[in-house]
């Protein structure tokens, strides 16, 4: 199991600025070994309850709230991440475990029971939760990722663009998924995802974000395809 907690700013930026501010960054941070051209595809499964509690959660902006979902890296991918993301005041907790592609495909069924066999404790209490609170596959979303590392503290910037979703399928390996956008396709998601201090470069950047930052769910996005969320 991994596990990485740290505070991550949002900011929505237009498809130039993520040109200018992406060939900078070029120039002082080490990008992502995935990386090729304008990012790599992530695809992700969202789970929530029958009353959409993670969903409303969000929406009611509580500062401690959760999500599961299960990501791949396109559908040729021969794995799947299964991630606890949860908010914890200013900080971000995600714990992610990796499953085989076969395991995975279940999970997208609503077949939980796989977890059961998985010495992992993240396997065991997400099997409980998604049992207790009668969690169900409701979106998948899709986008591309661009993302760069600082050499000197491992700050992570990421530019999310084109993103897609679907409510009507949730197999997030079926490389005919019918997905339409949700939200302005000139529009990119940036994020800054950190632990201690921000550099001074990456500051400057971040000031020049003409809206200043926002909690821009995907997931929200991807259920509310008239009304665009931003918290």
């Amino acid at each position: 199991m991994n596990v990485v907690l740290r505070q991550e700013k949002k900011f929505l930026i237009g498809l130039p600025d993520y040109y200018y501010h992406s060939g900078n960054l070029a120039k002082f941070m080490l990008e992502d070994s995935h990386n090729w051209g304008d990012g790599y595809p992530i695809r992700s499964l969202y789970f929530d309850s029958l009353d959409d509690r993670d969903f409303q959660e969000k929406l009611d902006g509580l500062s401690t709230r959760r999500k599961i979902r299960l990501r791949c890296y396109g559908p040729d991918s021969p794995f799947a991440l299964l991630e606890v993301k949860q908010k914890e005041g200013a900080m971000q907790k995600k714990r992610s475990l990796r499953l085989p592609r076969e395991e995975a495909v279940r999970l997208t069924r609503g077949d939980y029971s796989g977890l059961l066999a998985c010495p992992e404790p993240l396997a065991q209490e997400c099997y409980a939760v998604m049992n207790i609170h009668c969690y169900r596959p409701r979106a998948v979303v899709e986008y591309r990722r661009r993302a760069f590392i600082a050499r000197e503290n491992k700050i992570r910037v990421t530019f999310d663009h084109h993103i897609i979703a679907t409510e009507s399928n949730f197999n997030i390996f079926d490389s005919n998924l019918c997905q339409y956008p949700v939200q302005d396709q000139s529009l990119v998601v940036l994020e800054v995802k950190y632990n201690g201090f921000l550099l001074s470069y990456i500051k400057d950047m971040l000031s020049g974000a003409a809206n200043g930052e926002l909690s821009v769910s995907k997931y929200c996005l991807s259920r509310t395809v008239s009304k665009h969320f931003y918290f």
